[in-house]
C-alpha cells in the first residue's frame, strides 16, 4: 500500500470521511515553482519585441522630423538613445539581451538619413544600452520617486554620445593630425544636452507606459 510522504513544501488537504486526503503545495512551494518556471524563461516574449520595435520605430521616426526642427534651433536629441533607452526600463533584459537592444539600435542608425557617420553608432549604441541594461537593476528613489528612468537615461545617453564623439573625433581630426582634446571639447555641450533632453523626455514617458503595460 502506498504512503503519502509529507515534504516542508506540501501539506494535506482535508476531504470528507472516507475519501483519500491529497497534498497541496504551501505559499512556499508556490513561490519556490514560480522561481523555477521564472529561471526556464529564456528570451524575450513576442510583446516585449514588439515594444522595442515599436519604440525604435518611433524614435527613428521622431529623430528625423522633431530632432531636426529642433536641431535648427541648436539642440540635438537623439530619439533613438531615449526609444533604446525607454525600451530597456520598461521590459527590463538581461544585460546580454540589452546589448541585443543596443545593437539593433546601432543597426537602425545605419540608415543613411538618420546618420552621417557610418558604423560609430554601433559601438557607441553598444555601450549605451549596456550602461542602460546595468543601471535599471540599481534602486534610485527619492521618497515615492523613482528616479531610475532620469538617471539612466543621462548617463546611458552620456556613454553613447562620448563614445561616439570619441570615435568621431579620432578618425576626422587625430587621424589628420589634430587635437583630440580640443576635439572633445567641442562634443561636451551637445552630449551634455542631448543628454539632459534625453532624461526627461524618459522619465515623463516611463511612468505612464509602465501603467498602461503593467509593468
Amino acid at each position: 500500500m502506498a504512503e503519502l510522504r509529507m515534504t516542508p513544501d506540501t501539506e494535506l488537504t482535508d476531504a470528507p470521511a472516507g475519501a483519500p486526503r491529497t497534498a497541496a503545495a504551501t505559499p512556499a512551494g508556490q513561490a519556490r515553482t514560480a522561481k523555477a518556471v521564472a529561471a526556464d524563461k529564456k528570451g524575450l516574449a513576442i510583446q516585449d519585441l514588439i515594444l522595442v520595435a515599436v519604440l525604435l520605430a518611433a524614435g527613428a521616426v521622431l529623430k528625423l522630423t522633431v530632432g531636426s526642427l529642433l536641431a535648427s534651433f541648436g539642440m540635438k536629441p537623439n530619439f533613438i538613445i531615449a526609444a533604446y533607452c525607454l525600451a530597456i526600463i520598461l521590459i527590463r533584459p538581461t544585460v546580454a539581451q540589452s546589448l541585443a537592444i543596443g545593437l539593433i539600435a546601432g543597426l537602425v542608425c545605419q540608415i543613411p538619413m538618420l546618420n552621417a557617420t557610418p558604423l560609430l553608432n554601433i559601438p557607441s549604441e553598444l555601450l549605451g544600452a549596456l550602461v542602460c541594461g546595468l543601471l535599471i537593476r540599481v534602486p534610485l528613489h527619492i521618497g515615492k520617486f523613482d528616479a531610475n528612468p532620469l538617471v539612466n537615461t543621462f548617463v546611458s545617453t552620456c556613454v553613447s554620445g562620448f563614445t561616439f564623439a570619441a570615435l568621431s573625433a579620432y578618425i576626422n581630426v587625430v587621424s589628420v593630425g589634430g587635437n583630440f582634446a580640443v576635439a572633445m571639447a567641442a562634443y561636451i555641450a551637445i552630449v551634455l544636452g542631448t543628454a539632459t533632453f534625453n532624461a526627461i523626455f524618459v522619465q515623463i514617458l516611463a511612468i505612464p507606459l509602465a501603467k498602461v503595460l503593467k509593468r
